[in-house]
């Protein structure tokens, strides 16, 4: 009788439901006892999904907080993911994508709008800056914390919830529960044991980031000490702080020591824009000298005289040559500042590095079309090539090698290779870098044309799209050979857009790597159309 008694309680236990069966207390018998073996089974794989279910969907619901990081008001979310790293969004920029740690936890760090006040305040205060600055690494931390206990909570409720809704058995909840709190943190643990500080040593780039590493500045010193990581990040949220508010404002870069750092700038017209980039790169830089290859005005007349007086605030030597759209007052007003040097073929040593540059032998402000004026027909190409060969002889003669050349027209370039080994020009309002066809047993030769740095003044706004500033920051090693370049890009009238590209040259003797451009020959017959200028190199 007691075994028939047994096998009637152990066949209504059977019978009970595993999701909605009898929910009547049984003291001496747990939830899994009461079922066979293939129902345990069961029993388990339902609670077990139920609480990964569970816990993904409370992640994606409440897995975020929202912290404040200087002046940023930023987002930080945590998402499920197979290989774990970090997303950094800095719109308009782009994004910063590190593998900082393994599991199956991704976390995203959104920048989101200024506080207006908050921002005008850290600006026009340079001490809130840097209180902001110093906090910013705190407020990070301080925001991930959160966020861990956030994403725990949110986790265990979403799987209560869901578990009392499916089983409304109070047991198999509390299993649930349970597990979707040892899987959660079990995540967020793994995404902490694995971390990797040295992850920005290889960070991949998306957005106007793409080509610009300078943003972290050397990222390889970040990755030995991360003390100076945190330092860098500090002076980060200060630089794009000022970033969102001025055009003027540019991520911080900091060259090795040693390296004399040359600004080129070419053809301004008339842009004040065009200084407050200078005076900002120039400070933030560290730049030693700042050339220019000329047009810094439009019409070259009296009135706009004035408008060189920014070269003296810059307290830096500046080197300038004369443009098309300059006239002999232009020059002389650029010479009564007391920073700066007018070279008209002629030589100067500044910074140790050895310039010899020549003005354009055309005055042609009254031009209504492109940069090149009519075009570049076979008498034009005779003017600028007889002043490439006044230059090239002057630079020969020199009694100190020359490390740079300047024209304005790089149509002028073509005498001066082999006899230096680098030439920087302007006029044309589009970046490119070329290599000067070299004879055999010369010196290569590189020729840099930078853009506009005015964005072409009015003419910018002719086109379809604003026409960018552009500026290159050049760096010298100690033997004054062309070691890298940053090609700055801001966008033109009406854009905040700032790219920064870093170009690194592997071999200096050899200069920028660069395909071999031909240029312009003089003593030709007359041609009716006009002459190709050098190409734009990939």
């Amino acid at each position: 009788m007691d075994g028939q008694r047994d096998e009637q309680h152990d066949d209504a236990s059977d019978r009970d439901d595993p999701v909605t069966g009898d929910d009547r207390p049984r003291p001496t018998r747990s939830w899994l006892s009461t079922a066979g073996p293939l129902r345990r089974i069961g029993l388990v794989v339902a609670v077990l999904a139920v609480a990964l279910a569970g816990a993904v969907l409370g992640v994606l619901a409440g897995g975020q907080v929202d912290t404040d990081i200087g002046p940023f008001r930023a987002n930080l979310s945590i998402t499920p993911a197979r290989d774990g790293g970090t997303t950094v969004d800095i719109p308009p920029l782009g994004a910063l994508l590190l593998d900082s740690h393994d599991g199956p936890t991704h976390l995203t760090v959104r920048l989101g709008a200024l506080d207006q006040g908050r921002t005008e305040a850290l600006i026009d205060d340079p001490a809130s800056i840097s209180r902001a600055s110093q906090s910013a690494v705190e407020d990070v931390r301080s925001g991930v914390l959160r966020l861990g206990l956030r994403t725990l909570g949110a986790s265990v409720l979403a799987t209560l919830i869901l578990a009392g809704l499916i089983f409304r058995n109070a047991r198999r909840t509390a299993w649930a529960g349970g597990l979707a709190l040892l899987v959660t943190a079990g995540s967020l643990g793994t995404a902490a044991a694995t971390l990797r500080p040295q992850a920005i040593e290889e960070p991949r780039y998306e957005g106007l980031l793409v080509n610009a590493p300078a943003i972290v500045g050397d990222a390889r010193r970040i990755a030995n000490d991360y003390t100076k990581y945190a330092e860098q990040l500090q002076r980060l949220v200060g630089n794009v702080s000022q970033l969102y508010t001025t055009v003027s404002a540019l991520p911080l870069l900091e060259p090795t020591p040693g390296t004399t750092r040359v600004l080129h700038v070419s053809d301004m017209h008339l842009n004040p824009t065009g200084w407050q980039l200078i005076r900002t790169v120039v400070e933030q830089f560290g730049i030693d000298v700042v050339i220019d290859t000329g047009d810094i005005t439009d019409w070259g007349s009296e009135p706009e005289a004035s408008f060189v007086a920014s070269i003296g605030l810059l307290k830096k030597p500046y080197v300038f040559i004369r443009g098309n759209h300059d006239s002999g007052r232009t020059a002389a007003a650029v010479a009564r500042q007391p920073n700066a040097i007018v070279l008209n073929n002629s030589t100067t040593t500044v910074a140790g590095l050895t310039i010899a540059g020549i003005g354009d032998p055309r005055f042609t402000p009254d031009k209504n079309t492109s940069p090149a004026g009519s075009g570049l027909t076979q008498q034009v190409a005779d003017q600028v090539i007889g002043v490439g060969n006044q230059l090239a002889a002057t630079v020969r003669n020199s009694p100190r090698p020359v490390n740079i050349a300047l024209v304005h027209d790089p149509a002028s370039a073509g005498p001066l290779a082999g006899a230096c080994p680098l030439v920087l020009a302007g006029h044309t309002h589009a970046r490119q870098v070329s290599r000067l066809p070299q004879a055999p047993g010369q010196q290569p030769t590189a020729l840099m044309v930078e853009g506009s740095t005015g964005g072409a003044g009015l003419r910018g706004l002719e086109g379809e799209k604003p026409t960018p500033l552009t500026m290159t920051v050049l760096y010298f090693d100690q033997q004054k050979m062309l070691q890298a370049y940053d090609d700055i890009t801001v966008g033109g009238t009406g854009q905040s857009q700032v790219n920064l590209e870093r170009h690194v040259v592997a071999d200096p003797a050899q200069g920028a790597p660069a395909s071999v451009t031909p240029t312009p020959t003089g003593g030709a017959p007359e041609s009716p159309g006009p002459l190709p200028s050098p190409t734009p190199t990939g």
